[in-house]
């Protein structure tokens, strides 16, 4: 196996401003960058056009490309028909914001899938997943949910119902070994069609659980981000961990992504950790050991 696919960072993984990190994705080795845009100096609202074309630039210019934007509006995701309409509208300004920029792929979080496809939540999520995933198709986008918060094929029977695949799939392997213990490289084969970003992470689960409890439902209360940050760390029920270490099996995971014929970024993740930006150097260095 020798991957032929680029390397990217999230640059807030650094923990410091865009340009800063940036910057640092450069020093790491990566060849792009996938950047939050929901709130603050990214968020949509707050970028004119000709700032737009100043970053983009900018990026250029330091030798990366922007392999995705993380639009990840928090909460229940899109469980609460009530405040729908809204992320929806957030939703695709950010999608609009990932085409000026140079990239056509969001990724997000929805809300965990629920089993029964005929209660409220599930036609709610539907129902907001189907204009994303129109409105992705018309601009050229794809709108990409992260897998973690459901099992694979449960995700897939999902997607099934909706009438494009603007809609997509950003793959994290670590999600699923740490929360719903399903196995990524089945989960590759399962999602194929709908693979379009991914995500480099690595971690264990220390005790099985209800996805609920990381993830939150309508009705159940989400943990924070910084709530889900301590868990990672701490491992109450899982814990996040440097590439190699945890239950990961990265090398038959890369070959299923070459299996089903994924040409995309590897983009690395990390969330916890004392010194993120040595343990993205080495994520990097990791990934490149399979490149030859």
């Amino acid at each position: 196996m020798l991957l032929n696919n680029k390397i990217g960072v999230i640059v807030d993984s650094f923990g410091a401003g865009v340009k800063e990190g940036l910057v640092k994705a450069v020093e790491v080795g990566a060849n792009g960058v996938q950047i939050y845009a929901v709130h603050g100096e990214m968020d949509p609202e707050h970028l004119t056009s000709e700032a737009r074309t100043e970053l983009r630039t900018y990026i250029s210019d330091l030798g990366l490309d922007i392999s995705a934007l993380c639009g990840d509006l928090a909460g229940h995701g899109f469980q609460d028909r009530s405040v729908n309409a809204s992320k929806v509208e957030k939703s695709k300004r950010i999608m609009d914001l990932a085409l000026d920029l140079g990239t056509n792929i969001v990724t997000t979080h929805i809300g965990i899938v629920p089993d029964d496809p005929l209660s409220e939540v599930y036609g709610a999520m539907q129902e907001a997943c189907e204009e994303l995933g129109r409105y992705a198709k018309q601009v050229g986008a794809y709108f990409a949910i992260e897998t973690g918060p459901e099992r694979a094929a449960h995700l897939k029977a999902f997607l099934d119902t909706l009438s494009t695949n603007g809609v997509s799939v950003n793959f994290d392997p670590a999600n699923m070994v740490m929360v719903t213990g399903d196995d990524p490289v089945q989960g590759v084969h399962i999602l194929k069609d709908y693979i379009v970003h991914t995500h480099v992470k690595d971690g264990v689960q220390l005790r099985k659980c209800d996805p609920k409890e990381v993830y939150g439902f309508l009705g159940y209360e989400a943990m924070s981000h910084e709530k889900l940050a301590e868990m990672g760390q701490t491992g109450l029920i899982y814990r996040e961990l440097p590439l190699g270490e945890g239950s990961v099996d990265f090398k038959s995971y890369f070959q299923a992504l070459q299996d089903i014929g994924y040409t995309g970024y590897l983009t690395i993740e990390r969330e916890v950790g004392t010194d993120p930006e040595t343990d993205i150097r080495n994520a990097v260095r990791y990934i490149q050991r399979f490149q030859g």
